[in-house]
């Protein structure tokens, strides 16, 4: 019982005591003790990383535009640099003696560059007094020293840079040369210059303008003009030459590539020759200085009148004026034959060059006759007759007596054959006996026949049309023959006539229109032609 008193009768008796434990005191020290060594920290802290700030102002002078420097009287500023004070007076200017002057306000401004003398006065070498305007004013002063500046870098004048040439930065051209070989082609060519099959294709999209790049022949030459930018090679030009005064031209444009044709200029002379037949014309028209194409050229003027495998006589002489082409100062060919002259037996023929308005040339007479029929003598310039027209011949392979109701011309197989004269073809093919055969109609009326022919020329059909001197076919030995010769049949209303001897139909005459332009164009080269003399040497042979 004794024990019992001294013990607590109750838990709750401990509500109402007013007693606290002590574990509850020393908690709050604790806490204090904590936050204030928390506070002492962040103090430290805040003291070591803080520098003092200081404020090293300097005054600039500056005189506004429209400002006179009387009105620049610096008053006094205190400024502070490193613990050395330096006094500056300011003055500010009365309002009543220049009321229209803006309000401004002082700001310091380091200084580190010398302004010029005109806008910047120097206070001492520390320090300067600057005045400052409205925003306004401040940009306009800013831009005037901007130009100041730029002046003063760049004395030029604007007249200077006015009249300085404007130059424009083009790209430069690389230039390349190949030399078309056997085979070559353009998607063979265009990789030795370092371009693509990209290339070749573009090229290709111009279409049929560029034909002659499409039919290249061995020896022609290629100019390339290449332009190159970051390893990436351009066809920029392509120069085609075609002959000494053609070269065709591809240029690159923005959409795509264009074409020309540049054609120079060619200084033509006139040039007179005469001769004598002493075995042929070929020979005798080398020899007198003619080319090859002017003989066969003189041998159609006159072909109409003359047959120069069957007529030709020893002692027959020609004259004949013709241009060459120069270029440079270098002979590059023949031109045309612009008058001519022939003798043949003793009966003399002259023919002129004549062109008209529409630009259509033509070799006429002096009276103005056509030199030109309706139909030549002779389909073989420059062969021989080998059989002529004969209604009892004995045939050569038959042995048999059949009418030979044409004419044969001997010449080397492949040689060419060309048409009589304007017309159609009615047949082309292999006729029996004849081989292969073209025949010709002439507006119904006139039929010609080439028979024995080794091949035809390419593209030859039935209903083309043809023109006199062209050529359909060449020389052979089809069908019945003992060798390679032409035989040409001449038919009027389908009844054959001997093609030697046949009246041939004339041409039409010159127009009546052009006869004065004519004879005053005729008249001085018919006198060359009188005082045209033959070699002697000719005469004495």
């Amino acid at each position: 019982m004794k024990r019992n008193r001294l013990l607590s009768s109750s838990p709750h008796a401990r509500l109402f005591t007013s007693e606290k434990p002590s574990h509850s005191k020393r908690h709050h020290i604790l806490l204090l003790s904590l936050l204030t060594i928390v506070g002492i920290f962040l103090t430290t802290m805040v003291l070591a990383t803080s520098t003092p700030v200081s404020t090293d102002t300097k005054s600039k002078q500056i005189q506004l535009p429209g400002q006179s420097s009387q009105q620049l009287i610096p008053s006094k500023i205190t400024e502070t640099t490193n613990n050395t004070s330096k006094a500056v007076s300011l003055k500010k200017t009365p309002l009543n003696e220049q009321p229209n002057n803006p309000a401004v306000s002082r700001v310091p401004v380091p200084s580190k560059q010398a302004a010029s003398s005109e806008s910047v006065q120097a206070a001492t070498p520390e320090t300067e007094t600057v005045s400052l305007a409205e925003p306004a004013q401040l940009e306009q002063l800013h831009l005037k020293q901007q130009q100041n500046a730029a002046a003063e870098a760049t004395p030029a004048t604007t007249d200077e840079v006015l009249a300085a040439p404007q130059t424009v930065s083009t790209p430069s051209l690389s230039w390349e040369e190949v030399t078309v070989q056997s085979g070559d082609n353009l998607s063979l060519i265009f990789p030795r210059v370092g371009l693509s099959a990209r290339d070749v294709y573009n090229v290709a999209q111009t279409g049929d303008e560029i034909a002659p790049l499409l039919n290249l022949k061995p020896g022609q030459t290629l100019r390339f003009g290449l332009s190159e930018q970051d390893d990436i090679i351009t066809l920029e030009k392509l120069a085609l030459k075609l002959s000494p005064i053609e070269t065709f031209q591809l240029s690159k444009t923005e959409d795509g590539f264009d074409t020309e044709t540049l054609t120079r200029e060619v200084d033509s002379r006139q040039k007179q020759v005469a001769g004598s037949i002493e075995s042929s014309l070929f020979g005798s028209g080398l020899k007198a200085g003619m080319s090859d194409k002017l003989i066969m050229e003189l041998a159609h003027i006159f072909g109409w009148d003359i047959d120069f495998a069957l007529d030709l006589r020893q002692g027959d002489s020609f004259k004949v004026i013709f241009e060459e082409s120069y270029l440079d100062g270098e002979k590059i060919g023949d031109g045309n034959i612009l008058a001519a002259e022939f003798t043949n037996r003793g009966k003399t023929f002259r023919a002129i060059r004549f062109t008209d308005a529409e630009g259509s040339s033509h070799y006429f007479a002096p009276n103005g006759d056509s030199m030109r029929k309706t139909f030549t003598r002779t389909p073989v310039h420059f062969s021989r007759i080998s059989s002529r027209f004969n209604p009892n011949r004995k045939h050569p392979v038959l042995k048999t007596t059949r009418p030979h109701r044409g004419v044969d011309y001997a010449a080397p197989t492949g040689t060419p054959i060309l048409a009589t004269g304007d017309g159609k073809v009615s047949f082309a093919g292999t006729k029996g006996g004849y081989g292969r055969t073209v025949v010709l109609s002439h507006g119904g009326k006139y039929t010609t026949l080439y028979a024995h022919m080794s091949r035809f020329k390419k593209g030859l059909r039935a209903g083309q049309r043809v023109k006199q001197g062209q050529t359909i076919g060449y020389i052979g030995s089809s069908g019945l023959a003992t060798g390679p010769h032409l035989h040409y049949e001449f038919r009027v209303n389908g009844v054959h006539r001997n093609p030697l001897t046949v009246a041939l139909p004339k041409a039409e005459p010159l127009n009546k229109k052009y006869m004065a332009e004519f004879k005053q164009q005729s008249q001085p080269l018919l006198a060359q032609l009188d005082n045209l003399s033959l070699p002697a040497l000719a005469f004495n042979q």
